[in-house]
Parts: structure tokens; sequence; C-alpha cells
């Protein structure tokens, strides 16, 4: 607690001195950018000033998906991944994007991203959900120091914050992604990068590298802990960090290391918990993780390869209770960008692990996950990408409702993306 009150502390005197130099900068430039903004560059016209809503954009992807190919297990299911996994499933709208951003002053940027295929179950489909709405508020005339605030994603493991739009494999990995249930929450965020950087991660994602985007070099937030989309369970914020710096060699290749963790509370909700199972009469959860991130970017080899550990609550057989425990898992994507004419494909293998719990689950539902996976991306052009992946899948997942329960198969899993 200490360690996250200084946490706390020091994050409140930067944001404060920031803000102080943010006020003096604006004082002694406001007539100097006022002059700029109602000049054009030829003969000193007054230029024409756009309203805010002029410099926002409208972007976004969809995606449809069919998962039943070659199954050999009805049974196999992974919820957080694909809710039209196994038994019932079909064709699958698994997202619906529209993104609406842009600058609409000189230091304040808007993201706002709803979704229109949540699945809040397997019986109540697409429905519209928010699943970004920030604000990035710039604390210097180059945007090097940011804070984000609002719903947002947490900083924490590379893929988790890699878009779906870019990622190679069709779902996350379980290990880091068992953090953070649509790996988002709302908080307060300070990130730092060099513009010179800035730039780097911009190029990352525009060059179809598959980069995570801008999370800064540096960043560290508080946020409410109980994931995106859901009250807060109690008075104590999450706590969050990462280091992270792409390296760029005289070869032009690019890799990139970093490392995360966050700690807090978790409270297990009402509906997340069955009956008789037990637990704390407050039902709340020690919730920590550390993570080590390597990037070597596709150009042509790649490797992605993230690891894990922790505690956090998890089902226990044996006592039929939720408990701390301890969390560990990894995975390790290679692939190969191949450029044909006009054309991209990009052949990748992953294989991951993970063994712990999934506290936004039923039980905070127990996991043993062996997984590997055999794909390939096809981009005709840029507003169309077709993924197939062969799945090879050993599955344990247990809780109050469903004991020893290991699933085993194997199933081919095909994916239409759209981009506009």
């Amino acid at each position: 607690m200490k360690f996250k009150r200084d946490v706390l502390l020091t994050m409140v005197s930067v944001q404060l001195f920031l803000f102080t130099l943010l006020n003096g900068a604006t004082a002694q430039n406001a007539a100097v950018s006022d002059t700029s903004a109602a000049l054009s560059d030829r003969g000193g016209t007054p230029a024409a000033k756009k309203h805010w809503y002029e410099t926002i954009s409208l972007r976004g992807y969809a995606q449809v998906r069919y998962n039943r190919l070659l199954e050999t297990n009805e049974k196999l299911k992974c919820d957080q991944c694909d809710k039209s996994w196994g038994e019932g499933g079909g064709f699958f709208l698994r997202r619906m994007r529209l993104i609406f951003s842009g600058n609409v002053h000189e230091r304040v940027f808007i993201y706002i991203q709803p979704d229109f295929a949540s699945s809040a179950s397997s019986t109540n489909l697409h429905f519209g959900q928010i699943r970004d709405a920030y604000f990035d508020l710039s604390l210097d005339r180059k945007k090097e120091f940011r804070l984000r605030i609002g719903q947002s994603k947490v900083p924490f493991g590379f893929e988790n914050m890699q878009s779906s739009q870019n990622r190679l494999p069709l779902d996350r990995n379980d290990a880091l992604n068992s953090s953070l249930s649509n790996e988002r929450d709302i908080g307060v965020f300070f990130y730092w990068a060099p513009d010179k950087i800035r730039q780097r991660f911009a190029s990352l994602v525009n060059d179809g590298l598959k980069g995570s985007g801008d999370y800064g070099v540096f960043g560290i937030g508080a946020f409410n802990g109980q994931t995106a989309n859901k009250p807060e369970g109690n008075d104590q914020a999450h706590i969050v960090a990462r280091l992270t710096y792409p390296f760029e060699l005289n070869n032009g290749q690019i890799f990139e290391p970093g490392i995360q963790a966050y700690s807090g509370k978790f409270v297990i909700s009402t509906e997340n918990r069955s009956k008789n199972v037990k637990a704390p009469t407050d039902f709340s959860f020690a919730d920590e993780r550390v993570a080590a991130t390597f990037v070597l970017y596709p150009k042509p080899f790649g490797i992605q390869a993230e690891y894990n550990i922790g505690r956090g609550p998890e089902f226990n057989t044996v006592t039929d209770s939720i408990e701390v425990q301890s969390l560990k898992g990894g995975y390790i994507t290679v692939s190969y960008m191949l450029k044909i004419k006009k054309q991209v494909l990009i052949p990748f293998i992953r294989s991951q692990y993970y063994d712990g719990g999934k506290r936004f689950e039923l039980d905070a539902r127990s996991y043993i996950v062996n997984e590997y996976e055999y794909g390939i991306e096809w981009q005709p052009f840029k507003n169309f990408e077709f993924v197939a992946m062969y799945t090879m899948s050993d599955r344990r997942f247990e809780d109050m409702v469903q004991q020893d329960n290991r699933q085993k198969g194997n199933l081919l899993r095909l994916q239409a993306q759209f981009n506009f």
C-alpha cells in the first residue's frame, strides 16, 4: 500500500509540474500561435478557420469468421477468444468497429471507438458497446508528454495493445490477455516518448509491420481494475507501469524489448460467481503481474514473444473455493512477410501456454492451456485481408459448474477482414 501511495503521489507531482510548464508556455506563445493560425502561407491572407468537427476522421474495420471446418471436438471452447468456437457456433461477426478520432485543439486529441459486434453471451449478440473513449492532453508543443484520460487500453502486454486489425493470429494469447478483459479499463495514464520514436511507432503500424501503436516509451497510470464497461468494485485503484523501446539497426531491422507490471485488488462480482462457491466475504483478491516482451519486426523475418508471471484469483477444484494462486505463461509467434507485386502473404506459427485463472470469468475459472496455431494471412489489397489458421488445442478450464473438464481438439478457422 505504501508503494502504491508513493507512486500515486509521484504521478500527481509530475502532472502538476507539467501543467505549470504547459500554462507558462501557453501564455508566452499565445500571440505567436494566434498570428500563425490567422495567416495563410501566401501573402498574409487570413486562413479559413476549421471547425473542430472538420478535423475528425472516421475509419473502421469488420471481421467475419467461421470456425467449424475440420473440427474434431465440439466441446472445445474459448469464451474469451471467440464465442463461436464449438457447439452452436457458425458464421460469426467477430468485430464491427467504427473509429472517430482527431485533434479538436492543438493539444487535445480524441479517440472514440464503439463496437457493434459485442457479445454479452452466446444468445445475446451484436449490440453497440464502447471500446475506447479517451482524450489525450499534450503537455508540451512537440506532444512528447501526454496524459490519456478515459477508457482505453491498459499498457500491459504488446499483443494486448496491438490492434486486432493488425494482429496475425485470430485471437490474443491466453497468458497475457487473461490479465484484462477486452484489454481496457477507465483510468488516467501518463505517456512519454521522443518525437522521433513516436514517428517510428506510427510507421510500424502504417507500413504493415504489425506494430502495437504509440503507448509511449514510458507509461505509468492508475485504473479501476474491474476491466472495461464494469463499475469499480472497491476504493483501491490498480497501478501499471511499462517501459519499451524500438531500436533500429543499421540494416533497417527493428527490434523492441519491453517490460511491464501492474498491481491492485480485484473484486469478483455477483454475476461471476456460483451460488455455493467458497471465497472471502468481500470477494476481494490480490491481482499482480509482471511481463517481459521481445519483438523482432517482420523485415521480412519476424518474432514476437512475451511471458508473464504473477498471482491472482483462481478456482480450486479440490476445495471448491476461489483462492489467490500463482500464474504463469506466454507465447511465441514466428512469421515471414512475402511481398508479391502489390500483394502480401504472411505465413506464421504460434505456440502458447498458460497456467492460471481468468478472474473475469465464472468463479475465476481455472485454466491450463497448451496450443499450437499454423496460419497464413493474405492481403491482396489494403482494404481486404483473409486469414486461414489451423489450431491444435489442449485446454483444461474448470469452475464450480464445470469440474474435471479437459478438452482437446483441432479445427480450421477462417476470417475475412474488411478495412475502411
